[in-house]
């Protein structure tokens, strides 16, 4: 196994960065050890796939900026094609404002990603930020940091900003792969929770309509001479208590199967004071 490289800084990181995705896109060759994520394994194409829980047979839509694009090295867009190819992403290249967004389980997720921290550019960087903001509920801003020089940086930056704390959250990272597969689980992971969501909405809507049937068998099953038959003939034919108390009886006789006499027994059930308010045995 090779070796771990020292630290780098400055340009010589900058050049360990695109070696190492020239070794990515290069057949038989690994980059270092160090470089990888304990939660990144390859795949036989040689090609790095999440194998965390949350992202096991995920699938979505990336949509990457074609400005920062162009600002890319080609070996890291190759990176990024394959990796969201490799964990069945789909990849379009589109004029947006932010640097990605990710369609997953229904939510839209946009991205800045910060690849080259310039202090001269940090107002740039934080006036962009701002309007985006303004335009997509769920922004990240991941920032490439691979120096402490740069971290520290960012640090006095982001507080002098004015921007508030946790609205966009800014993600430091040390590399750019690292900063990519970040920005997948980010997305990723709240489309998760979107579709958890969604899922329990519905479960309380079932739960919630099996309730409101279960009351509406007692009301109609306490009808003398009615049973579940009849109150599920009621149910579909004419919908809510409130509805079975309104309907004539010509509309009970024509829209169910229930007998003449049962009908005469609901509508007095529901219009005669003298029968509703005196004891009844089923």
């Amino acid at each position: 196994m090779r070796a771990a490289p020292p630290p780098a800084t400055g340009y010589q990181h900058h050049h360990q960065q695109m070696q190492y995705h020239r070794d990515l896109a290069t057949p038989g060759r690994n980059p270092p050890a160090s470089t990888y994520s304990t939660n990144v394994v390859r795949s036989p194409m040689n090609i790095p796939v999440i194998i965390s829980c949350y992202l096991v047979g995920s699938s979505g839509v990336c949509m990457m900026s074609n400005n920062w694009r162009d600002e890319q090295h080609p070996s890291f867009i190759n990176f990024i094609s394959s990796f969201l190819h490799a964990n069945s992403f789909r990849l379009n290249n589109v004029p947006i404002a932010p640097d990605f967004i990710f369609n997953c389980g229904g939510l839209s997720v946009a991205f800045v990603f910060v690849t080259s921290w310039d202090t001269a550019r940090t107002s740039l960087i934080y006036s962009r930020v701002m309007k985006l903001k303004e335009q997509f509920a769920n922004l990240y801003v991941v920032v490439t940091l691979p120096t402490s020089e740069q971290n520290e940086s960012f640090v006095r930056s982001y507080f002098k900003s004015g921007i508030d704390i946790g609205r966009p959250t800014f993600v430091p990272v040390k590399d750019l792969e690292m900063g990519f597969v970040k920005i997948v689980k980010i997305a990723h992971a709240r489309g998760v929770c979107k579709r958890q969501d969604a899922v329990n909405k519905m479960k309380a809507e079932r739960e919630q309509a099996v309730q409101g049937m279960d009351a509406f068998l007692k009301v109609v099953t306490s009808i003398p001479g009615l049973d579940s038959h009849d109150a599920n003939s009621l149910s579909q034919a004419i919908g809510s208590i409130e509805a079975i108390a309104k309907a004539s009886k010509e509309q009970l006789l024509g829209s169910t199967d229930l007998s003449a006499d049962k009908v005469e027994t609901v509508v007095r059930f529901f219009r005669d004071p003298k029968f509703y308010l005196s004891p009844k045995f089923n």
